[in-house]
């Protein structure tokens, strides 16, 4: 009956991982926009200033360790909510290469990869941190805003037109040739190819990660712009082409702000 069921709607052709992954991500979203993941030691004044350049890494580091274990968590949220879109083919791909396995094993096996592909990127947010341990960047923000939005969109213009970045862009356009490669049995196989993977997709994007960072970490427009962007560099067959557009027009943009801040 169920099957009879599942055949007269289509339902059997529904693509599971799809629809789980964009669930999670929506989720995602969701608790970023509603601030359903506070700060230790914010205020209702300092709620309206999370957006700001440097802002919640200031916070984070002021609270010591609670502070930053929080900040990571939120950090992870945002990474699931931009990063987990444009992965959907990767995760379906994943999927379908262990076809074999039994379907509990499928679904611990693509749990494994997609958890640990959160994981990665969660310690990514350690970056941000330690910057701004060294370079409080909202201090520098509020005096040398032109100078330091430039240097960032140099930084992002020089990687973009780089060989690195089309190194990993290709991985993440094209995955099953690693997941062929680098199939693993079991769980920690699962994980262990998902970290692996996972290095290309920092490689991909770090750079626009740190456009985020200075322009404020939790700036909800700027992470609906940059995950539009990332998404489609890794899902459209123009993607490269995108990718260089990017460089070019970070390039003269960064280039302008700083003629701007040096005159």
């Amino acid at each position: 009956m169920r099957e009879a069921f599942r055949r007269r709607f289509g339902l059997q052709r529904a693509p599971t991982v799809a629809l789980v992954t964009y669930v999670i991500a929506l989720l995602a979203w969701v608790a970023v926009v509603e601030r359903w993941l506070p700060m230790v030691g914010s205020d209702g004044g300092m709620e309206m200033q999370m957006s700001a350049p440097g802002a919640p890494e200031a916070m984070a580091l002021s609270n010591g360790l609670p502070g930053v274990g929080l900040y990571l968590v939120m950090w992870g949220v945002m990474m699931v909510a931009m990063m987990y879109p444009s992965s959907v083919p990767l995760f379906r791909m994943y999927h379908r290469t262990i076809a074999g396995a039994t379907r509990s094993g499928r679904a611990a096996r693509l749990a494994a990869f997609m958890g640990t592909y959160a994981l990665v990127w969660t310690l990514t947010g350690v970056v941000p941190l330690a910057v701004n341990a060294v370079v409080p960047v909202a201090a520098v923000a509020e005096s040398h805003t032109a100078l330091l939005f430039g240097g960032t969109l140099v930084l992002l213009s020089a990687y973009q037109l780089s060989p690195y970045k089309y190194r990993c862009l290709r991985y993440c356009r094209t995955p099953l040739g690693f997941l062929m490669e680098y199939q693993r049995p079991g769980i920690r196989g699962a994980a262990a190819m998902s970290a692996r993977f996972s290095l290309f997709c920092v490689g991909c994007c770090w750079a626009l990660f740190a456009v985020m960072v200075v322009v404020g970490s939790m700036n909800v427009l700027w992470m609906a712009a940059l995950t539009v962007v990332l998404s489609l560099e890794r899902l459209v067959g123009w993607g490269e082409r995108l990718a260089s557009g990017v460089g070019v027009l970070a390039g003269v943009g960064g280039a302008a702000l700083l003629l701007f801040a040096l005159s």
